[in-house]
Parts: C-alpha cells; sequence; structure tokens
C-alpha cells in the first residue's frame, strides 16, 4: 500500500542495514574483477501497520552514488520518517531514492505481464563456448555475452564458434561494457551484420571524447542494433537520449533510477526498444526492479536477469536462473527474510 495524503502528516518507524556480499564467482567485466557487492537495506513503516524493505544496490563505477554516501544520509533520518521523505532525498542519490520508493509501496505499477523470457548470461571469453550449450538445453534463446575482456581479434574468433553452438533461433546479445576502440567497434559492427546477434551493448566508453557523436554514428551506419548501457547513468540521460531520437535500445536498470514510474512513463510515451537488466543486486532489489519490468507496457525483451546463482550466501539470491520468470516468482521472495538475513 503506498503512503496516503493522512499518512504524510504521520511518522513511520525506518531502519536501515549495510551489507557487504561476496560474488560465489567474482564477476569479470571490461572494468576487471568484482569481488563483492555492497548496499544498503531500508525498512519503512507502512500505514496498514506492516513494514516495507527497499535496496540501495549502487555501483558508483557507473556514476551513481558510493554506498557510503547513501548510508551517511540514512543516518541523518534518525528512527521516524514522514511520507515527505522522497522530497528530502538529495537527487544524486538515486539508489538510495529508489530503495525508499519501494520500501514506502509507491513506486511501481500493477504488473501487466505473467512470465517474461530471461536472457542466459554467459561467461567471458572461451569458457562461453561450453556453458552457451548447456544454457540452450535448459531451454534459453538468448544468450547474453561479455566481450571486451581479451583482445579483440580472439573474441572476434570465438564468435562463430559459439553461435554453431545454440539452436537456430537463438539470439545473442554482445556486452562490451564500453571498452572497445571506435575502429575495434566498427569492426565488431561489420562481422555481426550477417550474423544473429539482437544487439551490441555500449561499444565504447560513454565518457569518451565525442562519445554520443560516436555512438549515434555507430548506430546509423551499421545495421546491428546499438543497446545504452553505461551511456544511461540516471534520469536525465535517459531523457536526452530520448530527445536525441535514439533508434536502439534502453537497457534499464531499475535499481538505479530514482523515480522508476516517470522514466518508464518517458520511455513507454517514446515506444522506446527496452531491455531490463539485474544491477546484481540481492533479492529485494530483485524483487522491486522485476516487479518494474512486469508493469513495462511496451514489447518485453528478454529480461537481462540470467544472473543468478550470484551469491555466496544463496540466501541473498533473486529467482532462479530459468528461462522464463513468472510474476508468482518474483512474488515469492520474502523481502523481511532477507532483512533479518542481513543482521
Amino acid at each position: 500500500m503506498p503512503f496516503s495524503e493522512s499518512a504524510n502528516k504521520m511518522d513511520s518507524c525506518f531502519a536501515y542495514r549495510r551489507y557487504s556480499l561476496p560474488f560465489r564467482v567474482p564477476v569479470r567485466t571490461a572494468r576487471g574483477m568484482w569481488r563483492v557487492r555492497e548496499g544498503l537495506y531500508v525498512r519503512v513503516g507502512l500505514p496498514d501497520g506492516s513494514a516495507g524493505c527497499g535496496e540501495a544496490a549502487p555501483i558508483p563505477s557507473f556514476g551513481t552514488e558510493s554506498v557510503d554516501d547513501a548510508e551517511a544520509f540514512c543516518r541523518t533520518l534518525g528512527d521516524r520518517v514522514d511520507g515527505q521523505l522522497l522530497s528530502r532525498v538529495p537527487g544524486r542519490l538515486c539508489a538510495l531514492r529508489n530503495a525508499l520508493a519501494f520500501a514506502m509501496g509507491g513506486a511501481v505499477d500493477p504488473p501487466r505481464h505473467r512470465s517474461l523470457a530471461v536472457a542466459a548470461l554467459l561467461p567471458a571469453g572461451r569458457a562461453a563456448l561450453a556453458e552457451a550449450p548447456r544454457k540452450a538445453e535448459a531451454g534459453f534463446r538468448a544468450f547474453k555475452w561479455k566481450v571486451g575482456v581479451g583482445a579483440a581479434d580472439d573474441e572476434m574468433a570465438l564468435l562463430d564458434d559459439l553461435i554453431a553452438g545454440l539452436p537456430a533461433a537463438s539470439k545473442v546479445r554482445l556486452d562490451a561494457n564500453g571498452a572497445w576502440s571506435l575502429r575495434t567497434a566498427e569492426r565488431w559492427l561489420s562481422r555481426c551484420a550477417d550474423r544473429p546477434i539482437e544487439f551490441v551493448e555500449q561499444p565504447v566508453a560513454h565518457d569518451a571524447t565525442g562519445a554520443d557523436d560516436q555512438l549515434e554514428g555507430l548506430s546509423g551506419d551499421y545495421p546491428v542494433p546499438i543497446a545504452l548501457d553505461e551511456s544511461i547513468r540516471g534520469e536525465g540521460d535517459v531523457e536526452r537520449w530520448l530527445e536525441a531520437g535514439w533508434p536502439g535500445y534502453f537497457v534499464i536498470k531499475p535499481a538505479l533510477l530514482g523515480d522508476v514510474r516517470r522514466v518508464l512513463g518517458k520511455l513507454a510515451e517514446a515506444h522506446a526498444r527496452v531491455v531490463f537488466s539485474s544491477s546484481l543486486e540481492t533479492g529485494i532489489g530483485a524483487r522491486a526492479a522485476l516487479r518494474t519490468a512486469f508493469a513495462w507496457p511496451g514489447r518485453a525483451s528478454a529480461l537481462g536477469f540470467g544472473v543468478w546463482p550470484l551469491f555466496l550466501d544463496p540466501a541473498f539470491d533473486g529467482p532462479s536462473c530459468v528461462p522464463f520468470i513468472r510474476i508468482e516468482d518474483v512474488d515469492r521472495i520474502d523481502p523481511e527474510a532477507l532483512w533479518s538475513a542481513a543482521t
């Protein structure tokens, strides 16, 4: 139940807990190895006497606030808050605002889908060749492969072997995490033109000189769609790319957006192509992010949530990594159990 107008004048209990959870296997990206997930849980009393939980799972290297920043603001709140809390959260604390909005019960609309496909996350490098057929046998038909980790020539040589090991109807997503130079991106996009590549995600760095022009140029020069990921670090970036008429995909990590409902409204109004993606959050944040995806009114692309099992302690994982997630699987996550486990 979202906070009502009358509840705005009432104080509610507030608490937060910081967590630090080792990944089951370190996450290898173009930026290096990521070994531990840090974040905050928040808990807010609701008008019906229950409590709501949210998760602030920032990624500072992505342009969000740090966990220290979020915790510092939480310390200023004490143990009582009112319904005007969100208006007092600084704009730079997007992940924390997201967590508080979900804890207060009013961040997302009712679900429009009952079941959504999931893209399997493949390991970087040659290890993908063995993992992809296993995922295909389990029923996955969309696959995300992290590239830009090894030498471009080596990775390009693996691409056809990877595709050959998949069913004919499969689609592959390549995620470079902004690791390529413009020249390398051009070589990759040329190679992908006649292959079953659904899109290439963030081929060049978002903060490189002329990055926006490079992305727009690549999108116009090659038939393979490009997806923006690191180029969307906040709500303002979404609006900027929409105003520019971006023709490719928007990779949306709901956990990193402060006002999810408003951002989704703008994307829906523009009939944008959206892919919802995990921020490698725990079950509380995954529940919130997935409910956002299930409320999306547009065409549903395969979710970028094929990440579990993720943590050394499986109690903090989201739903099992299966080819389709049902809304019942999402609602089965118990935020209170995770809040208790965080002690």
